[in-house]
């Protein structure tokens, strides 16, 4: 999910707790140790950059990184604050809206199979569900690359104000009402006119698949990715609890003087655009199959990966389920991958272009976390990513 604009004058200070980081793990060098290859980020500087963050008040933070000196992976504080857990890098968290790029990816494996065009109209799939605009249909590939010109249902809870997450978090909902609700709203643009981010777009998706494979989201995703890839990792869940080790996700809401913990989520608020539990292993492990041409053809790849302009800024660019930045390297080729935003997780998983480096980075603190928080949380992005470090 995307933050809150509005929450921007509501970001804290920092917190004072800063517990002391986990122990990295790294793996062998990719060169086998001849040095050859050893070219990324100096694992001391990348402990420090996730250190920093918890120091700016995040609890836990957990990061995997792969590139010419091998893989690490490393955590910083804690994944319990009422028990002192230290956050651990195969820890599971809500991988937010990088499930658009899982649910994306199943869309185009059914456009490959001839059972979805990518043109088409969603009314032939889904009729009723989405009513034109001025005459003008929505199509697959305006949902998966945001410029359908569906209003975004989140903004809606979004409206209410920080205490919105509270009521969310217990609410039960279905995909064709949070479509209802969407609706509700002005839609001010005609499909193909802009792009403007909507998690309604992948809502609707989601019921497209399961209207064209007569199973579920969850078994979709499943069978489609987890399973072939074998993210041990990674799921759909059906309940609010989030399973297995994991780090848990916090806030402190605005005006409140204590952190509240929303690791328990309901797991229908978010279905299709940002219910997706994983690890940063299994997120590294997705990305590299899909740019490798396991999980689909080269053309639908290559559709995927063709990036246009956003109202994100010029550093910011979308294709269909992936986004692209600029920004944290300037300079350099942009990155790809998806950035999560759900209330008390926040997600990035990002390539470099010619696949050499890649950082899947998650953090148990999201919407109200503090503007310096932001500025550390980038710094470890361009650590990882950026070629001016660790040459």
């Amino acid at each position: 999910m995307r933050r809150r604009t509005a929450a921007v004058s509501f970001l804290l200070a920092a917190a004072t707790l800063a517990p002391a980081a986990a122990p990295a793990v790294a793996a062998a060098p990719a060169d086998g140790g001849s040095g050859a290859a050893a070219r990324g980020a100096d694992r001391g500087e990348l402990q420090r950059a996730l250190d920093a963050v918890v120091a700016q008040g995040v609890p836990g933070v957990v990061a995997e990184v792969r590139d010419g000196r091998g893989v690490w992976r490393g955590g910083s504080g804690v994944a319990d604050l009422a028990d002192g857990r230290k956050a651990r890098p195969g820890d599971r968290f809500r991988a937010g809206s990088v499930t658009k790029s899982f649910v994306a990816t199943v869309v185009l494996q059914l456009v490959a199979e001839g059972r979805v065009g990518l043109d088409d109209p969603v009314g032939r799939h889904l009729p009723g569900l989405v009513p034109d605009k001025d005459g003008v249909p929505v199509t697959v590939r305006q949902l998966l690359n945001h410029t359908s010109g569906l209003p975004n249902y989140t903004d809606t809870f979004q409206e209410e104000g920080a205490a919105y997450i509270r009521t969310v978090q217990h609410s039960d909902y279905t995909p064709r009402g949070l479509v209802e609700e969407a609706l509700k709203r002005k839609r001010t643009d005609k499909p193909g006119d802009k792009w403007a981010y909507s998690n309604t777009n992948y809502v609707v998706l989601g019921m497209l698949i399961e209207k064209a494979t007569g199973r579920t989201l969850a078994q979709e995703i499943d069978r489609r990715i987890v399973r072939p890839l074998h993210l041990t990792g990674t799921s759909v869940p059906s309940t609010a609890h989030l399973p297995g080790p994991h780090l848990n996700g916090y806030e402190r809401l605005p005006g409140e003087s204590t952190t509240t913990d929303f690791t328990d989520f309901s797991p229908t608020a978010f279905w299709g655009p940002g219910n997706l539990v994983s690890t940063t292993a299994d997120l590294n492990r997705f990305f590299r199959a899909l740019s490798g041409g396991e999980l689909l053809p080269r053309h639908l790849w290559r559709e995927m990966n063709t990036l246009h302009a956003t109202d994100r800024g010029p550093e910011r660019m979308y294709g269909l389920g992936l986004e692209s930045n600029s920004g944290f390297c300037p300079g350099e080729k942009p990155v790809w991958g998806h950035t999560g935003s759900v209330p008390g997780y926040n997600t990035f998983s990002f390539t470099t272009a010619d696949g050499k480096r890649q950082i899947t980075l998650a953090l148990g603190m999201n919407l109200f976390k503090s503007k310096e928080a932001d500025v550390a949380t980038v710094k470890v992005l361009s650590t990882a990513l950026c070629a001016a470090h660790g040459k």
